[in-house]
């Protein structure tokens, strides 16, 4: 890919965006944007580029907000709670991120590559968050990561008592009859 192909992809991932705002969820506006079809072929392939886009910001955010591993232990008061710094970035990159998070949301069932990409994104927030461990089987991981995304979604921006809910009783509470 040249750099003019980058940057018309760009573009295009922006106007797709920008139109998608004023109604997230009723999917992407493929046919309305000029050159989408050009640049990236098919509704999947777009679909598969803003779920990279995606993935980048959720990431980078996690790196943010989660600590390396060498620096875990030098914070006074012990262990990082990987929980609630997970729940943080994923609320900052969702929230900064609303029209990119929703039409994927929207989508994520139409292509089996995007379903497959979603659930790879579940299982890292789940292990990432230490609510999993990556040798466990891929479906229970997936599964507590699919718990774990629905809890932060109904728990955000909401307080409970000027207190943050606590994520960690919420999830178990819910992954309870599965086990």
């Amino acid at each position: 890919m040249s750099w003019n192909d980058f940057y018309r992809r760009r573009d295009i991932i922006d106007a797709v965006l920008k139109q998608a705002a004023r109604n997230p969820r009723a999917g992407l506006p493929f046919a309305e944007i000029s050159g989408a079809r050009e640049a990236f072929g098919s509704e999947e392939k777009l679909l598969l580029a803003l779920q990279y886009k995606w993935t980048q910001v959720l990431t980078g955010t996690l790196r943010a907000e989660v600590a390396g591993p060498e620096d875990a232990y030098d914070v006074p008061g012990g262990e990082p709670d990987h929980v609630d710094a997970v729940s943080r970035a994923w609320r900052t990159a969702a929230r900064e991120n609303a029209t990119l998070r929703a039409v994927l949301d929207a989508s994520v069932d139409r292509y089996p590559a995007l379903r497959r990409a979603y659930e790879a994104e579940l299982r890292m927030l789940a292990v990432t968050a230490a609510l999993a461990e990556p040798h466990e089987p891929r479906d229970e991981v997936t599964r507590v990561g699919e718990a774990f995304v629905s809890l932060l979604r109904a728990r955000a921006g909401h307080l409970t008592a000027g207190r943050r809910a606590n994520p960690v009783g919420q999830l178990l509470r819910r992954l309870a009859p599965t086990a």
